[in-house]
């Protein structure tokens, strides 16, 4: 099987996981955050929702510069609503596919660098930065956003099991 064919499978689990999450994300409490310290619940949400689209940015370049010494720095998109949200999710979700299916098994071993400022942070095979800092990126802040979900006492949906909102049926 192909690396790419296995990602995509992962991936697709993972989607369907996130989109639910983000569909349980109440409009009116996207500038709510539980500490001073921590992000609001829109940049939380807005980050999930973009996460994916670091497959686009891993599978079609060596390297991602996030405040480039030469140009804009990289910013999450700000979505204002959950179906702006949403919305998003869906297309960069399409294109991060389509983006790993168009990747070779070589590709894939091909060293991707992760930038600072121009200094390097890490140089990791693609397959590896794929899977870190993006399929397991995006679970940690997922499993974030359900903690701030349940304290704004929103029903947490499933995902790799039930949930104290969502039992499966006896």
């Amino acid at each position: 099987m192909p690396i790419a064919e296995s990602l995509l499978s992962e991936f697709d689990q993972e989607k369907v996981h996130t989109r639910r999450m983000l569909e349980a994300v109440p409009d009116d409490r996207f500038d709510w955050k539980p500490h001073e310290k921590s992000m609001n619940l829109g940049y939380l949400a807005s980050h999930v929702a973009h996460l994916p689209h670091w497959c686009v940015s891993t599978c079609t370049a060596d390297e991602l510069d996030i405040d480039p010494p030469e140009g804009p720095k990289y910013e999450v998109p700000n979505f204002t609503s959950q179906s702006e949200m949403l919305e998003g999710f869906d297309r960069i979700c399409a294109e991060a596919e389509a983006a790993v299916a168009q990747t070779s098994d070589a590709d894939m071993m091909r060293p991707w660098t992760l930038k600072y400022q121009g200094n390097a942070i890490f140089t990791l095979p693609k397959v590896v930065v794929l899977r870190s800092m993006v399929f397991n990126h995006l679970i940690h802040h997922r499993g974030q956003l359900s903690v701030y979900l349940r304290l704004l006492d929103q029903p947490v949906p499933a995902t790799y099991g039930p949930s104290a909102d969502e039992q499966p049926p006896m």
